[in-house]
């Protein structure tokens, strides 16, 4: 017969397991989230229409977003290795990505040339709200600024 103790033993053990599982996706998206923001110059390439807001000639714009962006990157990927040590680093990206995104989404709608900023609904805008998104959902939770490695 199970006693209260081992109820609650086999509870905490299906806890730390979804813990495990919740920091390795949340590992693996903020390489893939680096990397991302790392290659973004070549998204504005290749898909120019979803990802550069300026579509013809040199944009400064553009080339300061990219190293903000490529600077993030890094970042992120620094601190897949240990999550809950950078919680404040991911929490500004999850909220700077969802207000970035936010803005980026009724400006697709307005302008002169909205025509050419509504490719943004299906390209950098839905990403961003995917980083904040994952990050949201997969952040360390407690006061442990300690995670497993």
């Amino acid at each position: 017969m199970k006693t209260a103790t081992s109820f609650l033993d086999e509870a905490q053990a299906e806890k730390s397991i979804s813990d495990e599982a919740r920091l390795k996706i949340l590992r693996v998206a903020l390489v893939l989230f680096g990397l991302t923001f790392i290659f973004l110059p070549a998204l504005t390439v290749v898909w120019p229409s979803g990802w550069a807001w300026h579509a013809s000639g040199r944009s400064y714009y553009l080339e300061m977003i990219w190293a903000v962006y490529m600077t993030l990157g890094v970042f992120l990927i620094v601190a897949a290795r240990n999550p809950a040590a950078h919680k404040s680093l991911l929490w500004f990206t999850a909220w700077s990505s969802a207000a970035h995104g936010a803005v980026m989404a009724v400006q697709s709608f307005g302008g002169e040339n909205h025509i050419h900023n509504m490719g943004h609904l299906t390209g950098d805008v839905p990403a961003l709200f995917l980083v904040a998104l994952v990050i949201g959902l997969f952040m360390p939770r407690g006061g442990d600024r300690r995670a497993a490695s």
